[in-house]
């Protein structure tokens, strides 16, 4: 296997994370929430910003929320430790997005690339078409096998989606506190950003490479070809790992540090993720860029 980029990859054994990949997940998931509060202050108009100061702070704290947050977040409700993941869990549900910590494991991981998972784009289909598809379907499909789950194991108590809801709830309620309904429409306006941050990450990470179907109409089992992937070691760093995707499907119980890269066997975009992701904005760009890429990749045998 050949690794490519300046990653975060472990010493060793490839699998296995090193301590400081823990440490650092959990510092940035436990400075999200002030981060968010500060947010909501400056976008609200309560520290004496001015307009276009309000304006460059909602961009730069909305990119930083949805390309940082989301990918630890991500990370977190990976985590074996119960105290990690529900941390990842309240940072969903901070920015009004609690039912993607079901719906990701639950529905993606299980259905990524066929018809029953809502975040696996369908054929060519725009961003701005699948960006409402998702927003509706990956909450009813996360509910679905959340309230499944639970009746398989006898669980009671409050659901898991009622729980999002009050966290949710409670993220907003702070945000009026804070600034009151001009905090609130600040914290509504910032969640918008950050979850079409992370719609788009499922969108470029996945377009174009479906899983086909046996005879028996199974689809065939997820595999390295079914994500795109980048080296880009600056983007990498930044969003923990989370472009070497492939690897990430295959193993999601791998920390970070421990996810690998092999361009012979994994799809990889010709730019990072943060630009392959201003590009799907451009649907004929995207579609000129792209469609001949996943094509390729759809050809070639599924052994290589």
């Amino acid at each position: 296997m050949r690794s490519t980029g300046w990653g975060l990859a472990a010493p060793g054994d490839p699998g296995t994370a090193f301590p400081a990949g823990t440490t650092l997940s959990a510092a940035l998931g436990l400075i999200h929430f002030p981060l968010l509060a500060l947010a909501v202050l400056v976008v609200a108009g309560q520290t004496g910003a001015t307009w276009p100061e309000r304006a460059a702070a909602y961009l730069a704290f909305g990119l930083f929320l949805g390309q940082v947050g989301n990918s630890n977040a991500h990370e977190l409700i990976h985590r074996a430790d119960r105290r990690l993941r529900r941390l990842g869990v309240a940072v969903y549900a901070s920015v009004l997005y609690g039912h993607h910590a079901s719906a990701h494991p639950l529905v993606h991981h299980v259905h990524v690339g066929t018809a029953k998972d809502p975040n696996s784009p369908r054929g060519r289909e725009s961003f701005y078409r699948y960006i409402w598809r998702v927003w509706r379907g990956e909450y009813r499909a996360g509910k679905a096998a959340e309230t499944a789950r639970r009746a398989r194991a006898g669980k009671s108590g409050p659901h898991p989606f009622a729980i999002y809801a009050g966290i949710s709830l409670l993220a907003l309620a702070v945000s009026a506190g804070l600034a009151g309904l001009p905090g609130v429409l600040a914290h509504l306006a910032l969640a918008a950003y950050v979850q079409s941050q992370l719609m788009i990450t499922d969108y470029v990470q996945h377009y174009g490479l479906p899983r086909s179907r046996g005879a028996d109409g199974k689809p065939e089992p997820c595999g390295p070809r079914h994500s795109w992937n980048t080296p880009h070691w600056c983007s990498s760093a930044l969003m923990l790992n989370a472009p070497r995707h492939s690897d990430h499907h295959s193993r999601p119980g791998v920390a970070y540090p421990g996810l690998r890269l092999d361009e012979t066997r994994m799809p990889t975009l010709p730019h990072s993720l943060p630009v392959m992701a201003l590009i799907a904005l451009w649907p004929a760009k995207w579609r000129q860029i792209m469609d001949p890429l996943a094509e390729r990749w759809r050809s070639r045998p599924a052994d290589l």
